[in-house]
């Protein structure tokens, strides 16, 4: 509906955000205890999940009001999370994504990454569309678009060059992408970057 919520990490830093897209202003947050790291969101519904780095909990808020609901454990770290109609697919900077129940959130199945064979580790944030689960890698400016089915990588995407180098200063990696199904687009960005980008994938 044109509402950008927005999870960002670091110890102490971490918050849960409503972004107005024309404008890049914060229109509400709220603050993640420190020392959570909080880590990937997704929307269910009306309802916002949003996984931690190390504490193996995931919080839930509503997602007019942000008043925070049940949250469910974990084992392991959490790193990217999205939502693909039927079930959560999560990521923990391994080759592994894991598909979790939408009431439990337990595991009920894993697939690796490969591509050409090889396994593809360091999988970061995620974004589900259509059939395809899309992957940033970490410390990489790539994006790689994943048949959930098999874990193959179907395409890669080279998302480098749209900070220029006075803008990179003071950044960290990229580390954000949702889609926008009402013109086809994926807005794209990174950890502490000063600007968020709409692209479109040349397929």
């Amino acid at each position: 509906g044109g509402r950008l919520f927005e999870s960002t990490g670091l110890e102490g830093r971490s918050s849960l955000r409503e972004v107005d897209l024309s404008t890049g202003k914060v229109l509400r947050r709220l603050d993640v205890p420190a020392p959570v790291f909080a880590e990937g969101l997704a929307l269910v519904g009306t309802r916002l999940f949003q996984i931690t780095w190390k504490d193996q909990t995931v919080y839930t808020y509503d997602r007019d009001t942000f008043k925070q609901g049940a949250t469910f454990p974990y084992t392991g770290e959490g790193w990217g999370l999205c939502h693909d109609g039927r079930e959560f697919v999560m990521s923990d900077g391994s080759a592994r994504l894991t598909f979790r129940g939408p009431e439990t959130f337990r595991p009920v199945r894993e697939v690796t990454v490969r591509e050409d064979g090889r396994p593809v580790d360091q999988l970061n944030e995620l974004e589900c569309v259509g059939a395809h689960v899309y992957a940033n890698i970490w410390q990489t400016d790539h994006i790689v678009r994943i048949d959930p089915k098999t874990g193959a990588v179907t395409a890669t995407i080279d998302a480098s060059g749209l900070l220029n180098p006075a803008e990179r200063i003071g950044t960290d990696v990229l580390n954000g992408i949702a889609y926008d199904p009402s013109n086809d687009t994926f807005l794209i960005t990174g950890k502490l970057w000063p600007k968020l980008f709409r692209v479109r994938f040349v397929r």
